[in-house]
């Protein structure tokens, strides 16, 4: 088995052949380029190589086209000839291949449904996913502290949205111990928790829960698993597609082991559309973001990080991208010519060419490369020709699709949503219990107020004094508000001091 990938090559105009050694895959990597320049066939060249190399990997599918992966080329296609030709040029034996494909989806449409639970995602996360300002953020905060004091799983939106009901309740005793909880901060969160429900966001949410074992996986041959996670529909929602991905990221990063420097790596994941991370992004999830990057490569993963312009991705984390490949760039603009500058002047320079010029000039199907050579250092920027995928360039059918997802080894895993009892049971009983408990202490007391007054009529006939009960004077508070407030005072005293655990960018109280 080879230790590298072969990205593509070229004649006396282009230079010497290019290769991603696997050694050197966990060290990150980018794919750049404007629309049309052919960022989707690097893309599954890649995937192929990685699976051929037995190397699992994750990547979204933004267009659709990527489910060709799953079935081999072939010679009737209209790009078969240039693809031959092409592979000659650059010394290729083409051979027609498919891969081992597994389709997710959020919606459970185009794939097996692909979930996590709120407490798993955590409070920044979640900030991040609705927007909100600072003190909503602490206000959600609060929540979950809360329910992890109490012992309230956090699963789906229902169970947040219950919970949120219950900090709103009590603010007034919330605030004396975690500072102002304020209840229009809790109706800004609630609202924009009905709008992501109204954006389909409430399916991310659930359980059975993605099982990374799952994706990180090979076939019986030996060939790493390829996972395209449905992300055409995703995207008309772009915060909740970014942050699901950094949530995916991050697990893996709470979750693998230490491997240090492998031979392979464990896991490849391609970040499409790596602009809506950042975008408008506070400095802190910035942090984290080059935090994970940085130190996730010691788990054996490897982030490619895809979109239009380098300039997308902030700087310090720009500099841990080590493998790179350039597609066009256009300079119609100062600011455009400005950023394809910059862009030029992060790649070790190549004596035959400016740099510049090759990344504002290379046609479809062509990059400007530099991949990690021996002992990490970066190559000598090339103009390469783009090698041609095995598998079949362009989307499946939607049947082709549907037979594969039937025919899944993880079918029927995920396709059966779960609700088991938690923070919205829970809160449920406890208002149903503390309801019945008042609707009791009522009764009793109607009923001693009966007795007091068969006692003072069996009085009056008899010529006794009568004097006038106060009975009902000394009842006043009493009633179903009091037994609520006794009923909520013991639970927050009976607490079990039980944490979630989140992942690293949501662990807020994690070891605890």
């Amino acid at each position: 088995m080879s230790d590298s990938i072969f990205i593509g090559g070229g004649g006396e105009d282009y230079g010497v052949p290019q290769e991603l050694k696997l050694g050197y895959a966990n060290r990150h990597g980018l794919i750049a380029g404007a629309t049309g320049t052919g960022k989707t066939v690097t893309l599954q060249i890649l995937a192929e190589g990685f699976s051929a190399a037995g190397v699992p990997v994750f990547l979204s599918d933004v267009k659709g086209d990527l489910s060709g992966l799953a079935a081999s080329g072939s010679e009737t296609f209209k790009l078969h000839e240039p693809f031959m030709k092409r592979a000659e040029t650059i010394g290729l034996d083409l051979q027609y291949d498919k891969f081992p494909v597994t389709f997710w989806d959020l919606f459970g449409d185009q794939g097996h449904p692909v979930r996590t639970t709120v407490a798993e995602m955590g409070p920044l996360l979640i900030a991040r996913l609705l927007e909100l300002t600072e003190a909503q953020e602490g206000v959600l905060n609060v929540a979950f502290r809360v329910a992890d004091e109490e012992g309230l799983p956090l699963l789906d939106l229902k169970d947040l949205q219950s919970l949120l009901v219950w900090v709103g309740q009590h603010s007034r005793d919330l605030s004396l111990r975690y500072g102002n909880v304020a209840t229009s901060s809790v109706g800004a969160i609630q609202r924009q928790l009905l709008t992501l429900e109204n954006q389909g966001g409430a399916e991310l949410f659930g359980e059975p829960a993605l099982e990374l074992s799952d994706m990180i996986s090979t076939d019986t041959d030996g060939r790493g698993r390829i996972n395209i996670l449905a992300s055409d529909k995703l995207m008309n929602a772009p915060k909740l597609y970014a942050t699901f991905l950094l949530w995916l990221l991050s697990e893996l990063f709470e979750t693998l082991p230490e491997v240090g420097n492998p031979d392979k790596p464990k896991l490849v994941f391609f970040f499409d559309e790596a602009h809506l991370l950042f975008d408008d992004a506070p400095k802190a999830l910035v942090d984290k973001v080059e935090q994970v990057a940085r130190l996730i490569r010691s788990k054996g993963v490897g982030v490619f990080f895809i979109t239009q312009n380098p300039a997308d991705v902030p700087e310090d984390i720009l500099g841990q991208l080590g493998n790179r490949v350039q597609h066009a760039l256009r300079a119609f603009t100062g600011k455009d010519r400005k950023e394809l500058k910059a862009a030029a002047e992060t790649y070790r320079e190549n004596p035959r060419f400016d740099t510049a010029d090759a990344i504002r000039d290379v046609g479809t199907g062509e990059a400007v490369t530099s991949m990690l050579m021996d002992k990490g250092v970066p190559g000598i920027v090339e103009r390469t020709l783009i090698r041609p995928p095995s598998s079949q360039l362009g989307s499946l059918t939607a049947a082709e699709r549907a037979e594969l997802i039937k025919t899944s080894h993880l079918a029927g895993k995920y396709e059966t949503l779960l609700d088991r009892d938690s923070a919205f049971e829970m809160l449920t009983k406890r208002a149903d219990e503390a309801a019945r408990e008042a609707a009791d202490a009522e009764a009793k007391e109607e009923e001693l107020e009966e007795q007091e007054r068969e006692h003072k009529k069996g009085r009056h006939y008899s010529g006794e004094k009568v004097e006038r009960s106060t009975s009902r004077s000394r009842s006043s508070g009493k009633g179903w508000g009091d037994a609520l407030t006794k009923v909520v005072v013991k639970e927050l005293k009976g607490t079990t001091g039980r944490r979630i655990v989140r992942g690293i960018l949501g662990g807020l109280f994690k070891g605890r």
